[in-house]
């Protein structure tokens, strides 16, 4: 081996012990133990909230009519259209009615005749005891009578024969007969005269009903016929609805059934108006759930009016079930969400603790915590919570 390959390899040797006699940073740095990440932290509170359950609904009108005719005839007028307002008693449409007063006369000229048979003063409401028939007949009976009770006497004393007294018997009987006669003729014309002045009112009925007026205050929804049209009795003139009060109708799940009573006060918000809460009083319940949905209806009264509302609007209610249930709570602070997963960090023994959360419910900057997740008094970070992982050390550097 030649002197100069000895002196290459002894100065080989030397680097490579040179080498091995040094640190690695990065190794060394590994072995250190990591520096604690500050953070501040707050307390989990114990503190009580609403618990409440939600139900769908609609609002409906108050009131929903179908105005109609009850007498046939050709419509002359309308008076009203499609979203405007009425008032109650005011005219909403007129038919035809020559024919209807025709009837009226009819039936009057009618009860006019029957009236002056019997003497009734047709400007007076008299019912008479008798007519010039019926006292005549009494008049005829009362001779009668009076010829027959002195045949009675002077047949005893013989003085007129038996024959003589039996015709007179038998003509007495007869005017009281006649009599009679007469008395239950004008009972029969009183009463055809009852049901004449009856035929008059319903007459004038019906002529009243040509004019078709509003049951109440309202708003027409639908105008169903036209002017100049032929319409039968009963046939759809308008559909006029009552816009105020409200009724909001909500279908209550069984979970909720025990909670809701008449006079509980039921929330609910609408999308005709966003970022906007209105209440209802319960005053109507229907007495068994539905078979299929297993809901209850409930029927509540709005406690003040809004013209922004409108019936057959769509509705999310809320009932309260529990006003005063416990919870624990933390700052919304602490709560961190990424990727949607929620969780938050508890501070026990110098070190970050996760948790995970299914959902971040609560109000007024406070989250509440599932049963059993947390207690109350205990830390939890609220800052540089994206540093943090579940065991980290870390260093509280204040406190809310």
């Amino acid at each position: 081996m030649s002197r100069a390959f000895s002196l290459t390899v002894l100065f080989l040797s030397i680097l490579l012990a040179a080498g091995c006699g040094k640190k690695d940073p990065q190794a060394a740095k590994a072995t250190t133990a990591p520096d604690p990440i500050s953070i501040k932290t707050a307390t989990a509170v114990a503190q009580t909230v609403e618990r409440a359950i939600m139900a769908t609904g609609s609002l409906q009108p108050d009131e929903t009519t179908t105005v109609s005719s009850e007498v046939p005839g050709r419509i002359t007028k309308l008076n009203f259209d499609f979203g405007q307002t009425v008032k109650k008693g005011q005219i909403l449409a007129e038919l035809d009615t020559q024919e209807l007063a025709l009837q009226v006369e009819r039936a009057r000229g009618s009860l006019a005749q029957a009236m002056a048979r019997v003497g009734i003063d047709p400007t007076k409401d008299d019912i008479p005891d008798t007519t010039p028939q019926t006292r005549q007949a009494k008049a005829q009976m009362e001779d009668a009578k009076s010829k027959y009770e002195n045949a009675a006497k002077l047949v005893k004393t013989g003085d007129i024969s038996t024959e003589r007294f039996t015709e007179l018997e038998k003509a007495y009987r007869a005017r009281w007969a006649a009599l009679e006669a007469t008395q239950d003729e004008l009972r029969t014309q009183l009463a055809a005269i009852r049901s004449l002045r009856a035929d008059v009112k319903l007459a004038e009925k019906r002529l009243r009903d040509a004019t078709v007026v509003a049951p109440f205050d309202g708003i027409v929804q639908t105008k169903h016929v036209s002017p100049g049209q032929y319409i039968k009795e009963n046939v759809a003139i308008y559909t006029v609805v009552k816009a105020t009060p409200l009724r909001l109708r909500a279908e209550i799940p069984e979970s909720g059934v025990s909670e809701i009573h008449v006079g509980t006060t039921l929330e609910f918000t609408t999308e005709a108006v966003p970022n906007a809460t209105f209440k209802a009083v319960v005053r109507e319940l229907n007495p068994a759930l539905d078979n299929r949905s297993r809901t209850l209806t409930a029927e509540a009264r709005l406690l003040n009016g809004d013209a922004r509302l409108k019936p057959g609007s769509f509705v999310q209610v809320r009932l309260v079930t529990n006003k005063a249930f416990p919870v624990i709570a933390v700052p919304k602070d602490a709560v961190y969400t990424v990727a949607g997963l929620n969780k938050f960090f508890s501070v026990e023994n110098g070190k970050a603790v996760e948790h995970k959360i299914p959902q971040i419910l609560g109000t007024n900057g406070m989250v509440e915590m599932p049963e059993g997740t947390i207690t109350a008094g205990a830390q939890v970070a609220i800052s540089n919570l994206a540093m943090l992982t579940n065991g980290a050390p870390v260093r509280t550097t204040g406190q809310n």
